[in-house]
């Protein structure tokens, strides 16, 4: 039984330990390392005074000491909190204030980066360094070796599977991050469930390229070790690098978002890859059908698995990879272990082809949000009529979807990020589906901007394949359009921009595109 996330290395050690289980590229720990670093960190953090539920940041780029500093906080009691590496130091000062980090691990580059914002954290006592570069400055400063070393017993603390065992934080396309709380139990839930479904066992390579901040990053390598894989850790710079770590490494699995498989898809891979990737999974927004088609084509042995999540629920709706040719527009069903519901907005169910909003119940529904109970409480309520002595919290997703009558789910958009166009409701992704089939579009979004007329109009952001066309003007855009889209659907503004903004998980920034393009009214 699984009680703490820690549990789950405990428990494969027992039949992988000489396997591999972390390569960065750098350095490799077998399972046996990997437990014996977990268990002397941990017992380092405990002598070091810290107190159960205290949280530590982790602002590192993908490395084997990120990872063991998850498992050993969870093993001393404490709350890990992933900080992604591309945030700057004002959005980590934030975060290390707004949950009260008391220790940091990072590099010494990065900890002279956030030099000025220290005196800013308050609660920040300890600066746990992973090199041995000379760093000072007016904080307790510990070398990493040195310090798991120093540790004079071994020690742990004991936590029930609804204790706080991390925070995640939000992207944040809506204002501020938010702190997702995650328990034990979540995070133990949500790798049994992806692993089930996607048959991961101890003959896998999976190989993580999204942040370790980003629940589906952090997926990766939760399901890899629950199963005894081999977890590939790495930082990419170009989407041939990915190509070639799934070649050296002969990757099994490979998950990414949909701004990284459309760039994917336009690549060749090499004969060996289409051997040995079993499948490849995408969420994080809807993959283009042309993008799917693409892959599909370039890797014919590979499974896709095309799913949706949101972080306050982990995963909550996965496809079959035999469905995807009779519903390639589809999200799935829900993954094992959770509930879906299709909810209108008094709370009653929706029928079948009608949109509602996406509410999701079960083990994988998290705390709420850290320090934040307004907000939690418009996103985590109870369901109407459904045990009202003794209410249980789903959380509702923001996100409308429907659901057909073999009870397979379409997404149509976010609430907030849907088109209101002359009256008509209009999905972002819908037209962007549409805009990727025609060639010389490499990637695009679709907003909605201000305008006095329509109330909103539709705006096509879009980044040329250059490979393909160098030609694609406005013109051929709207032409293509008017034969391809209803009138109510027609763009009236069309930008062309050398590349799309994204956020720090590596999807589309449309509130950066919004504050760019969007805000000014616009006349015809």
């Amino acid at each position: 039984m699984y009680c703490q996330l820690d549990a789950i290395v405990t428990s494969s050690v027992r039949h992988f330990a000489d396997k591999i289980a972390l390569d960065d590229n750098k350095q490799q720990l077998t399972y046996a390392q990997l437990e014996q670093s977990v268990t002397h960190l941990s017992s380092a953090f405990i002598e070091l005074g810290l107190e159960a539920g205290s949280r530590i940041g982790i602002y590192l780029p993908k490395q084997v000491e990120a990872v063991i500093a998850t498992f050993a906080a969870s093993r001393a009691g404490l709350v890990f909190v992933p900080i992604n590496p591309l945030l700057k130091p004002a959005q980590v000062s934030y975060i290390a204030q707004n949950c009260n980090i008391q220790l940091l691990i990072t590099s010494s580059q990065r900890a002279k980066s956030l030099d000025e914002v220290f005196s800013d954290c308050a609660d920040l006592e300890h600066l746990l360094l992973v090199d041995a570069k000379p760093f000072t400055g007016n904080i307790h400063i510990y070398q990493w070796d040195s310090f798991i070393q120093a540790a004079n017993t071994i020690q742990s603390r004991q936590a029930i599977d609804q204790d706080l065992a991390a925070i995640l934080y939000t992207s944040g396309s809506t204002g501020q991050p938010k702190g997702v709380c995650l328990s034990h139990r979540n995070l133990i839930a949500g790798a049994q469930s992806v692993s089930h479904y996607l048959n991961n066992d101890e003959h896998d390579k999976i190989l993580a390229v999204l942040p370790l901040s980003f629940d589906y990053g952090f997926s990766q390598v939760t399901t890899g070790l629950l199963t005894g894989a081999t977890v590939v850790l790495m930082e990419y710079l170009l989407p041939r690098d990915v190509i070639r770590q799934v070649e050296k490494h002969q990757i099994t699995g490979l998950a990414a978002v949909p701004p990284l498989w459309v760039q994917l898809a336009q690549l060749e891979w090499p004969e060996s890859c289409k051997q040995t990737l079993r499948y490849i999974t995408n969420s994080g927004g809807a993959m283009p059908k042309a993008t799917l088609a693409a892959l599909r084509a370039e890797l014919p042995n590979t499974k896709p698995y095309l799913m949706y999540g949101l972080t306050e629920a982990f995963r909550s709706t996965f496809l079959e990879p035999e469905q995807v040719d009779i519903r390639p527009d589809s999200i799935g069903k829900a993954i094992p272990n959770a509930q879906i519901l299709v909810l209108r907005d008094d709370g009653s169910e929706c029928d079948a082809d009608e949109a509602g909003e996406l509410v999701h119940r079960g083990v994988h529904v998290s705390l709420g949000y850290w320090n934040a109970p307004d907000k939690t409480a418009i996103r985590f309520k109870p369901i109407a009529g459904r045990d009202d002595y003794l209410p249980e919290l789903a959380v509702w997703s923001g996100d409308t979807v429907k659901r057909d009558n073999e009870g397979y789910l379409y997404f149509i958009g976010r609430k907030d990020d849907m088109i209101k166009c002359s009256g008509y409701r209009i999905s972002p992704s819908e037209l962007e589906d549409s805009l990727y089939l025609l060639d010389g579009v490499a990637e695009v979004a679709a907003i909605g901007v201000s305008d006095e007329q329509l109330g909103q109009a539709v705006m096509l952001i879009i980044k040329r394949d250059n490979g393909k066309s160098t030609s694609l003007d406005e013109q051929m855009i709207k032409k293509y359009c008017q034969q391809n889209l209803p009138n109510f659907m027609q763009p009236k503004y069309i930008e062309f921009i050398e590349q799309l903004p994204r956020n720090p998980n590596g999807k589309v920034d449309r509130k950066q595109l919004m504050q760019r393009f969007g805000e000014k009214p616009r006349k015809k």
